[in-house]
């Protein structure tokens, strides 16, 4: 394969909602340069980027998949992302190494909360934007419509570059606004046209909208502004030459009309990114930390190459990926680079370049380029690889937290170790991925972006590592304390021949401030009890708390006051007083109006104005408190409180409420007691497992 040059180079991420037609929009254009022969379908999983198991299963991208082909002399860089933000980590990685975000939006369903949130990661990584308005073969497209709705959400910056004619079934026929022609499109999914001079009505739309893009262009630069002024107009080429400088500092935001599935209008959105797309010269430094974590600036045009590692993944008989992004020099096979974050050398195997699951293999990859390279030691997804003359670190993504946690269930003896390996690694794939294992409650939970996330997580765990498992209810960590001041008194007597145990306990007890912890003390007074025992009755107390009293749950939020007691000159003992002080603590706090505490969460979530009043009492019906409403853009923000355990799969069931367009996050706050019906449930339960 040839290499290519960094201006000669496309590194786009196809971004936005579920469901808006990304995959077929890749596949049209592969299908318009010639690299595949028919478009495949999403119903068939027989489309290029949509490969994997899970993906042809679930009829959804999943994974993050690497195209390329050639378009006018240009070598596209094509990452085909999930609309689902359930895998969200794929499409930040994406935006993480593209150029600029091509974002994709149904011409039914118009700007939803995934579009808007994959916006603001594009804007979050300084790239520029396109947009595509797609599905306009469709019933009830509107697309004026739409154009309207980009702009309320992202500013009148937004401008069609093509307009469509003849919308709706049959759709072939878009007005170039560049060129003011139309152009109509075969209808055998080659994406081939023809164009004509606009006349009539088009003629008019075409030359108000051409001087309205004369007017943009002349904004983003002082001199096409003063030929303008001068002028009145500009001439072709110098509008040309202002129109890459606009849309990198996003004086204007070129918008699309489409229909990916028909391949109507994809080509001469491809002309228009071989032409006017960002490349990596664009961005001719980034910012990374050398070895004492001072900032550096990373030129292109370094010969010491650095490598930012966006993606792994795990093929079956060839071992892992690492998809990474080429920031300066050069890399080949055989060369050696440094991972500066695990402080390892790396020797570069078979490098790839990929088109879906298609491999060719490439003897070296220049500065801008991506590409993929197989079963390095141990690097992984947000790594940096550099050489060993520039050690520098390139920051990494920042991911979002999980919003849903399940903990695993194993149906088989024996396969711990496996499960463990197989989490460890898909972690390592997946950043949004997390698992721990809480020795409190004795479960191992997974957390995730959404219900299908987590899905799609067991069923590789399954598939790949071989071990039985199922999802089932986290356990809710409640925690015990007291309402009330309290006292106890506990002699331990033990005698059974010879030497005998002996201690006496006197304790009192109150409640403390949440998040006080425990507070033990002495108050000792006289020779009653030696100091000596003490420590011995405070690891009594300590395991109590551990154990839980009420119900089995950790004990929280009080002190302890040692005063007294009595000893034996020959039977007072360490575990004497450990059992001594345990019981005294047991009887002292079951006197002191002892209670359950469960964790109450912070919610955030983000729904279309519509769906509000359904949130709001869902909300509710979960025991949620709304804490106040913010509005952003057409989109309601509504901040709430809800107990950890009313959580559990709320995702899903707010994704139904909102036809799949609600978002939340949720984050700990604090401790709470739990209402007496409840407590009295819970209590029950724990006795009746014990």
């Amino acid at each position: 394969m040839k290499e290519y040059k960094s201006e000669d180079i496309r590194n786009f991420a196809v971004v936005g909602h579920a469901s808006c037609g990304k995959t077929l929009l890749t596949e049209a254009m592969l299908a318009c340069s010639g690299d595949i022969n028919r478009m495949g379908s999403i119903e068939a999983g027989t489309t290029t980027s949509d490969y994997h198991t899970s993906e042809r299963d679930h009829q959804i991208s999943v994974h993050a998949s690497l195209l390329h082909t050639e378009w006018q002399k240009k070598k596209f860089n094509i990452i085909d992302t999930p609309g689902y933000m359930d895998f969200i980590s794929e499409g930040l990685g994406a935006l993480r190494v593209g150029d600029f975000a091509l974002v994709v939006i149904h011409a039914n369903h118009g700007v939803s909360v995934g579009t808007d949130q994959v916006w603001e990661y594009a804007t979050h990584y300084a790239i520029p934007k396109m947009i595509v308005v797609n599905a306009l073969d469709k019933e009830n497209v509107q697309f004026d419509q739409i154009l309207t709705q980009a702009r309320e959400h992202y500013g009148k910056k937004v401008f069609p570059l093509t307009v469509p004619i003849n919308e709706g079934p049959g759709f072939n026929q878009v007005l170039d606004v560049l060129r003011s022609e139309v152009i109509t499109f075969k209808t055998d999914g080659s994406g081939q046209y023809t164009e004509e001079e606009a006349s009539g009505e088009a003629a008019e739309l075409v030359k108000k909208l051409h001087t309205e893009l004369i007017e943009y262009v002349a904004e983003s630069d002082n001199t096409l502004l003063e030929l303008f002024f001068e002028k009145g107009t500009l001439s072709e080429e110098e509008m040309r030459a202002g129109i890459h400088a606009a849309i990198q500092n996003e004086s204007f935001i070129p918008l699309f009309a489409t229909s990916a599935q028909t391949n109507i209008g994809v080509s001469r959105l491809m002309d228009f990114i071989a032409k006017y797309g960002s490349s990596p010269i664009d961005r001719l430094k980034v910012t990374a930390q050398d070895a004492k974590e001072n900032d550096v600036e990373i030129e292109l045009t370094n010969s010491e190459p650095v490598l930012y590692v966006f993606k792994t993944m795990n093929e079956a008989h060839v071992g892992e990926f690492s998809f990474f992004r080429i920031y300066s020099g050069s890399v080949k096979t055989g060369s050696e680079l440094l991972n500066s974050q695990r402080d390892i050398t790396e020797k570069v195997g078979q490098l790839f370049t990929l088109s879906g699951k298609k491999r060719e293999t490439v003897e070296r990859l220049n500065a801008g380029d991506i590409g993929v390279v197989v079963k390095l030691r141990d690097t992984h997804t947000g790594d940096t690889l550099c050489s060993p003359k520039l050690k520098v670190s390139l920051p990494k993504v920042q991911y979002p937290a999980p919003n849903i946690h399940s903990a695993l269930k194993s149906a088989a003896r024996g396969d711990e170790e496996k499960i463990a390996i197989g989490l460890a690694t898909l972690h390592e794939e997946d950043p949004t991925f997390l698992y721990h294992v809480d020795a409190e409650l004795h479960q191992t939970v997974v957390s995730g972006q959404g219900e299908m996330h987590l899905q799609i997580i067991i069923e590789r765990l399954k598939r790949r590592f071989n071990v039985d498992i199922e999802l089932t209810e986290p356990k809710v960590p409640y925690r015990e304390t007291i309402r009330k001041n309290a006292e106890s008194k506990y002699r331990h007597k033990k005698q059974s021949g010879g030497s005998g145990q002996f201690a006496e306990v006197w304790l009192r007890v109150g409640s403390s401030p949440r998040d006080s912890g425990i507070d033990f003390k002495q108050s000792l007074v006289g020779q009653n009890v030696d100091r000596v025992f003490v420590p011995s009755v405070e690891k009594g107390i300590q395991n109590a708390c551990t154990e839980g009293i009420l119900a089995g749950y950790r004990v929280v939020d009080l002190w302890i006051d040692f005063y007294d007691g009595k000893m034996h000159p020959v039977d007072s003992k360490d575990v004497a007083f450990q059992i001594a002080g345990n019981h005294a603590f047991k009887d002292a706090f079951m006197a002191a109006s002892p209670c359950l505490l469960e964790p109450i969460c912070n919610i955030k979530v983000k729904v279309p104005e519509e769906c509000m009043g359904d949130v709001i009492g869902d909300i509710s019906s979960h025991r949620g408190r709304i804490l106040g409403m913010d509005t952003e853009g057409s989109f309601q923000i509504i901040n709430a409180q809800v107990p950890q355990k009313d959580l559990y799969h709320y995702s899903t069931n707010l994704r139904s409420l909102t036809q799949g367009r609600g978002l939340h996050t949720e984050k700990f706050s604090h401790y709470q007691e739990v209402p007496p019906d409840m407590e009295k449930k819970i209590i029950a339960e724990a006795k009746a497992m014990s």
